[in-house]
This record gives structure tokens, sequence and C-alpha cells, in this order.
């Protein structure tokens, strides 16, 4: 019992750790934006940078954006994704006009996103950190599973040993004058093999014989 009750307590703490790691790799890759855009839709110079712009009504976002700054760089703007709730476009501007932009966007319902792909990069190397702790802790976790199932599955034998022994004194009584046996049957005829013992045996059981006989003869 009590190598089982310390299994279950490992098995708890290693599977909570595991799931936990596994947990937060899915929430970094979610978050990581390059997934959806490439570096090549990006303009990045000394004066210039590309910013991301969450919009709903794509056709007012197409007439009014170059007149949100003057400092927009026209016909700039390019759908770079879409689903059932909106798209992100992205727009380039002279950098010191950012801050600028932002605002005018916001007053219009319009959402800005920075990127910035030096931090995707950084996220990119600790996901593949994260990606290759993964396998290595689910491979030792299979392991320990495939060890403690073995330990396990003896104690369980074990168990049903003793459970055995002690319900045929406790039914039969003593001196102990009886035989365990290992049955093994297709899931199908499992109960069929349990009736056929029932009749073959319930002459040392009065309780299953009543059994049987309401069960089989009714009145």
């Amino acid at each position: 019992v009590a190598l089982v009750l310390q299994v279950e307590t490992e098995l708890k703490s290693r599977s909570s750790a595991y799931y936990s790691l596994k947990a937060n790799l899915e929430h970094k890759l979610k978050g990581l934006m390059c997934n959806f855009f490439l570096k090549e839709d990006f303009v990045v110079s000394e004066y210039l940078t590309t910013l991301l712009v969450v919009v709903k009504r794509y056709l007012q976002w197409e007439r009014s954006y170059e007149s949100l700054s003057p400092f927009v760089v026209p016909r700039s703007s390019r759908k770079l994704y879409e689903d059932g709730k909106g798209g992100v476009y992205s727009v380039t501007l002279f950098k010191r006009v950012v801050y600028e932009f932002k605002a005018k966007a916001l007053e219009s319902k319009f959402t800005v996103w920075e990127i910035c792909f030096d931090q995707e990069e950084m996220k990119k190397q600790e996901i593949m950190e994260y990606t290759i702790l993964k396998k290595e802790q689910y491979e030792i976790f299979v392991g320990w599973l495939m060890v403690n199932f073995n330990q396990l599955f003896i104690a369980w034998i074990h168990l049903k040993a003793i459970r055995v022994f002690v319900e045929s004194v406790l039914r039969y009584g003593l001196p102990v004058n009886f035989q365990a046996f290992l049955l093994q049957t297709d899931t199908k005829d499992s109960k069929k093999l349990r009736e056929s013992l029932s009749s073959l045996f319930m002459h040392l059981d009065p309780t299953a014989s009543l059994k049987y006989v309401r069960d089989y003869f009714p009145s």
C-alpha cells in the first residue's frame, strides 16, 4: 500500500510538471507573431518603421490610413492576415511620428501593434529550448511510467491473491482446502464463463444457489 501511495503522489507531481511545461510552450507559440508574419513584410531602417494594425472595417482603413499622419508612406499598407473577426494590415511610416500615429489610429478605433524582430528571435530561441526540454521530459516521464507500471501491476496481483485467500477462508472456512486459478477469456464470453462457474460450484455457497434458482427458475 505504501508503494502505491508513493507512486500515486509522484505521478501527480510529475504529470503536473509535464503538463505545465506543455501549456507554457503552447502559450508561447500562440504569442509568437512571426508565426503569422514574415520579416520581409517589414521595413526597418534608420528613419522608417512598419507597424501592424488590427482592422475590422477594411474599407475605412484603406481610405483613411494615409490621412492619419502626413509622414505615412503612401500605398504602403498591405493586408497580412485575416480571420472571421477582422484583419491585420501593415503600414510604413517615419519613426518620429509613431506615437502620433498610434493616437490618431486609436481615435478611429484601430489597434496598433509594434513588432520587434530581435525580440521575436529571442522568443523563437526560447521556444526551441522549451521544445527540446519538453521532449526530454516526455521521454523521462514515459520511462518512469513504464518502470512503475510494472511495480504497481505486481503489487495489484499480490493484493488480488491476498483477497482471494481471505475471502475463500471466510466463505469456506478452515482448514484451508481450496486452490485459486486465473482464467483468461474474451470479453464477450466472460458472462458465460461466470454463469458456468456459478452453476458448477453453487453447492459450495447456499446464498449463490438461492440466487441461481431465482434468476434461472423464476416462479
